[in-house]
Parts: C-alpha cells; sequence; structure tokens
C-alpha cells in the first residue's frame, strides 16, 4: 500500500471527479489517495463516484474552503 496525493484545488465541478478517477487508474487495490479540493460538490461527487466504481472513502475532512477526501483504491477488473 502506498499513498498519494491529489491537488485538485480551484476548479469546478466536474473536473475533481475526473481527476480522481485519473489518478486513481494509476494506482493499485489498497493504495490510499487524498484529494484536496475547493469545490463543495465535491463531497458528494467523489464519495458517489466511489461508491459506483468500487473504492472506498476512509475520510472526509473539512477546513473553511479546502475540502480533504482520502479514498482507498479497491480492485480492478
Amino acid at each position: 500500500m502506498s499513498e498519494h496525493t491529489l491537488d485538485a484545488r480551484n476548479i469546478l465541478c466536474p473536473l475533481p471527479v475526473i481527476r480522481t478517477q485519473d489518478a486513481i487508474a494509476d494506482l493499485a487495490p489498497g493504495d490510499v489517495l487524498h484529494v484536496s479540493c475547493t469545490d463543495p460538490g465535491a463531497i458528494n461527487d467523489i464519495p458517489t463516484w466511489c461508491r459506483i466504481n468500487g473504492h472506498e472513502v476512509i475520510n472526509i475532512d473539512q477546513d473553511g474552503r479546502e475540502i480533504r477526501i482520502s479514498v482507498k483504491v479497491g480492485a480492478t477488473e
């Protein structure tokens, strides 16, 4: 397992989800991706995308405008 970060701050929907999807495509099952974003829609959009695609949101933290979402990569098909 390894940890990775993605800076998706100051971009709007749907780009935080698309960039999360692109980053996860290069990771192995069990890896963790920490996504930093400022789009308030990402709080719902990224967890929904994860649920549909078999990944697990392990933490959501918000500090002012900044949202940090940690995603554990699920098994790939």
